[in-house]
């Protein structure tokens, strides 16, 4: 069953106990600007949407997969844009706004902590902003949505600073960097698909000709163009610095993995290099050593130091021949 909440600029919240949907127009009546919160809409709702003449376009993306959109059908204007959900995972969802005569219609099938921000203001508003109609309803949602972003690019910002930290820091390893870094673009987008319906929304409602807004609400709108604009600049800015981030952190690891084979590589030549002096000194070794008459015996007079010396010169013309071929 869906949830309903309507409030007025005249009268306030109205509770759900007051009112039923074929009697909203009667309740509203003379209160001012109202505003309707469907909250996980039914096929009651579907039905109330066609009978008080809501377009079966905007009926479909309402109860479909409804895309950001801003369009004018006879009788009501129909916006969809998306908005931060109010769960834990960090994603977002459509909201679809109607606006039909002095009634502002928002509907949608979760939670949106921006629509409990844009209730509180709608009870603190001043008179003259009330006084430009349904159209100052649909600029306070929107800027809620909107202003419900900015501490979130914020934490992103600090998160940001923290992972740059990390990378750039030499007297520590710190695990779950380039996870951190994926993990920071992610939300990034999703904070993106938000922020760029509202510009893009903006950008439709302000457009020459279209006559979408009053005369009257175009510095709001206009203001709250420039605060999507700069929305967007911080998301793409921040998007960018951990890309930036994250080659950085690949290039250290790179650049850590080569030096470590070369220590290995450099702990292997020398390794061969000693191996290959020592297996002919264990072979000679090996063969004077034995228990038969042979030349130069070590009981010999002269023969222990011959055969030493006839080692080391063995060694030295190796060691030679490998500085020669540059291999040392």
């Amino acid at each position: 069953m869906a949830e309903l909440r309507l409030q007025t600029t005249g009268a306030g919240v109205i509770a759900s106990s007051e009112f039923t949907l074929d009697g909203i127009e009667e309740v509203v009546k003379g209160k001012g600007s109202a505003w309707l919160d469907i909250l996980k809409p039914d096929e009651e709702v579907k039905q109330w949407l066609e009978n008080i003449g809501i377009d079966e376009l905007a009926v479909e993306d309402i109860f479909g997969h409804a895309s950001d959109t801003v369009q004018r059908f006879d009788g009501h204007r129909f916006i969809v844009v998306r908005a931060r959900d109010a769960d834990n995972r960090l994603d977002t969802e459509p909201v679809a706004i109607i606006l039909r005569g002095d009634l502002m219609i928002t509907v949608r099938g979760t939670r949106i902590p921006a629509l409990d921000v844009f209730s509180r203001r709608l009870k603190t508003a001043d008179d003259d902003e009330v006084a430009i109609g349904v159209d100052f309803l649909l600029y306070e949602l929107l800027d809620s949505i909107a202003d419900d972003w900015t501490p979130i690019l914020s934490e992103y910002s600090n998160k940001l600073d923290g992972l740059e930290y990390q990378v750039f820091d030499p007297s520590k390893a710190y695990e779950g960097l380039l996870e951190g870094l994926h993990d920071l673009k992610r939300l990034l987008r999703e904070a993106s698909k938000s922020i760029e319906s509202l510009q893009s929304a903006c950008l439709r409602l302000l457009k020459p000709g279209e006559r979408l807004i009053n005369e009257s609400s175009l510095a709001f709108f206009t203001d709250l163009q420039q605060l999507s604009n700069t929305l967007v600049k911080r998301c793409s800015a921040y998007s960018a610095g951990a890309t930036s981030t994250r080659d950085t952190y690949l290039s250290h690891v790179s650049m850590d993995l080569a030096l470590s084979n070369a220590k290995l590589t450099e702990v292997m030549t020398t390794l061969t290099i000693i191996g290959a002096i020592m297996l002919p000194l264990t072979l000679i070794a090996g063969i004077f050593g034995m228990n038969t008459q042979l030349p130069a015996q070590l009981d010999e007079i002269g023969g222990f130091w011959t055969i030493m010396a006839g080692m080391i010169l063995f060694s030295i013309t190796m060691l030679s021949w490998f500085r020669k071929k540059n291999w040392i």
